[in-house]
């Protein structure tokens, strides 16, 4: 009996409201919500961050992405070291020479990230080879003739055994700067490219550089140029 009186009341209700039981509300607590808390505070390493802007974009001529900029030689020093490039490490056959693989400019990045050993023995290297230049001949070293060059260079040149180059300064720098430039040389983009282009399949990744030591090889029985 008092399951039945429970029951009709229910019905009784819901048809009052419609069929639709309210939802409950929250019981009022008195309390105000929980506010979201603050922003961190700025820590040391972002200091300054808000004060950045981007700079302005200029406009770029083709004339100024052309122009090399050297990083670390002096504007006669890098004058200097292109002409050494061109004279020890020429065009050979197909293959291109220091210039055009770009020996100069790599090697003004590399003596500057060197140790300062190394980057004191190439400066003053190279300002001596100009001031024997304007000595001897009363110009520039970037401007003399490749005999006139020779003059200056062929004395100093050593046989020496990898890592163990001249210990005098001077004789030290005109074989180390030798050994840079055509090891730049060999490496370098234009290289692989025409050395790609003139490959038949044999001596794959290797490619000689001394004339010599071609003429040697070639002359031996059983073997065939490879370019």
């Amino acid at each position: 009996m008092m399951a039945a009186s429970l029951s009709s009341k229910v019905v009784l209700a819901q048809q009052q409201t419609g069929g639709q039981v309210a939802p409950a509300t929250p019981p009022q607590t008195g309390l105000a919500p929980t506010p979201a808390p603050p922003a961190p505070g700025p820590v040391p390493w972002m200091s300054g961050l808000d004060n950045l802007k981007p700079p302005a974009l200029g406009e770029i001529t083709a004339d100024m992405v052309a122009v090399t900029e050297t990083r670390f030689f002096t504007g006669l020093q890098m004058a200097t070291l292109r002409h050494l490039c061109d004279l020890l490490v020429p065009p050979w056959g197909k293959y291109p020479g220091a210039l055009e693989a770009g020996a100069p400019e790599f090697l003004d990045f590399l003596i500057g990230a060197s140790p300062l050993d190394r980057q004191q023995l190439f400066q003053g290297g190279l300002d001596r080879l100009d001031r024997e230049s304007n000595e001897h001949f009363h110009k520039a070293f970037a401007a003399l003739a490749p005999a006139e060059a020779d003059t200056l260079i062929r004395p100093w040149l050593r046989t020496w055994m990898t890592d163990h180059p001249p210990t005098e300064p001077y004789a030290r720098f005109i074989n180390l700067a030798h050994a840079d430039i055509r090891t730049a040389t060999i490496n370098s983009q234009a290289w692989a490219q025409a050395a790609d282009a003139q490959s038949r399949g044999e001596a794959l990744y290797w490619f000689p550089v001394d004339p010599d030591l071609r003429r040697k090889l070639t002359s031996a029985p059983g073997l065939a140029p490879n370019a």
